[in-house]
C-alpha cells in the first residue's frame, strides 16, 4: 500500500514560529526531503530531532522526485520541506506532489507561516483579494509580456525579490506600474530586524539602492486605479507618438499617463488600429 507525503511548512525566520505539529510530522517521516540539508539540520536540531535528511532542490528534483516515488511505493512515510514557508509555493515540491498522485499516495500539509499573508496583512492595502506573482521572469521578453498584463490588474500584488536585484526589479516595476504605485517592502519578517517600509515604487527602487537589503524581500504593491480616462484620445496619441518615431512600448506608456488610461488596454486597442491601418 502506497504511503504518505507530508508537505511541511517551516518558519520564514523565527524557529520560534514552528508549531507542535510540524514538529510531529517530521519525526513520523522515515525520511525528509529538503532544499538545503544544512539549513534543515539547523531547524531539526531547535526541534530536538534527529532524521534521516535528502535533499531535493531545483537542480536535482526530477531525479529526487523519482527516489521519492520509490519510498512511497515502498510505504514510506515522506515529508518535504523547503528552507521557509510551504513548499511547492514559490518553491521545490510541485513534482513531488506529482510523483505521490502517480503513485497513488496520500498526499496531506502540515500549514504554517507564509511571507506572503505576513507582507499582505501589515501593508495596509486591500486584502480582501490579492494576486501573488513570485518572482519575476528573468528572460526580458517574458518579463515584459508579464508587466505588460500586470499595469492594469486592479487586485493588490505580491512579489518575491532577491536582495542581490531588489533596487533593479523595483525599478523595473516602477517603470512598468507606474512611479507613484504605492508598495510595500517587507524585509527580514519575524525575525529581530524586521522591517516593513512603505512609500512609492520609485522611492523603493531608491531606498533599496542606498540601503542594500540581504535576504529575500517580500514587495506588496497595490493595484492599478480604476480606469477613468479616454481610450479613445489616447489611442491617438499613440498614434502620432509612432508617427514621430517614438517606439511603440515608448509610446503606450506616455499615452496610458497623459490619459489616465490601463496599458494594458491601451495596448491592445492602439495595436489593433495600427494593424487596420497597415492592411490592404
Amino acid at each position: 500500500m502506497p504511503g504518505t507525503l507530508i508537505l511541511c511548512a517551516t518558519p520564514i525566520g523565527n524557529l520560534s514560529d514552528a508549531s507542535p505539529r510540524l514538529r510531529e510530522a517530521l519525526e513520523s517521516a522515515d525520511i525528509v526531503y529538503c532544499e538545503d540539508t544544512r539549513r534543515s539540520g539547523k531547524l531539526m536540531a531547535a526541534l530536538g530531532l534527529k532524521v534521516r535528511l535528502r535533499s531535493y532542490f531545483v537542480a536535482n528534483e526530477d531525479v529526487r522526485s523519482l527516489e521519492l516515488a520509490g519510498h512511497l511505493e515502498r510505504g514510506d512515510t515522506v515529508a518535504l520541506v523547503t528552507d521557509a514557508g510551504t513548499p511547492a509555493v514559490a518553491d521545490p515540491g510541485l513534482s513531488a506532489v506529482r510523483a505521490a498522485v502517480e503513485v497513488g499516495a496520500v498526499i496531506t500539509v502540515v500549514p504554517g507561516p507564509s511571507a506572503v499573508t505576513a507582507a499582505v496583512a501589515v501593508a495596509g492595502l486591500p486584502s480582501e483579494r490579492f494576486v501573488f506573482e513570485g518572482f519575476l521572469p528573468r528572460k526580458q521578453d517574458r518579463r515584459v509580456a508579464r508587466l505588460d498584463e500586470l499595469a492594469g490588474e486592479p487586485r493588490t500584488m505580491v512579489f518575491f525579490v532577491a536582495a542581490s536585484r531588489a533596487s533593479k526589479e523595483l525599478a523595473i516595476l516602477a517603470d512598468a506600474l507606474g512611479e507613484n504605485r504605492a508598495a510595500v517592502v517587507a524585509r527580514e519578517l519575524t525575525k529581530l530586524h524586521e522591517e516593513i517600509w512603505r512609500g512609492t515604487l520609485a522611492e523603493a527602487a531608491i531606498h533599496l539602492g542606498a540601503n542594500q537589503p540581504k535576504g529575500e524581500l517580500t514587495v506588496v504593491v497595490a493595484g492599478a486605479p480604476e480606469v477613468t480616462g479616454d481610450l479613445g484620445a489616447a489611442v491617438a496619441l499613440v498614434l502620432r507618438l509612432v508617427d514621430d518615431g517614438v517606439l511603440f512600448s515608448e509610446a503606450v506608456k506616455r499615452a496610458a499617463d497623459a490619459h489616465s488610461v490601463r496599458r494594458r488596454s491601451l495596448y491592445e486597442a492602439a495595436r489593433r488600429r495600427l494593424e487596420s491601418n497597415s492592411g490592404p
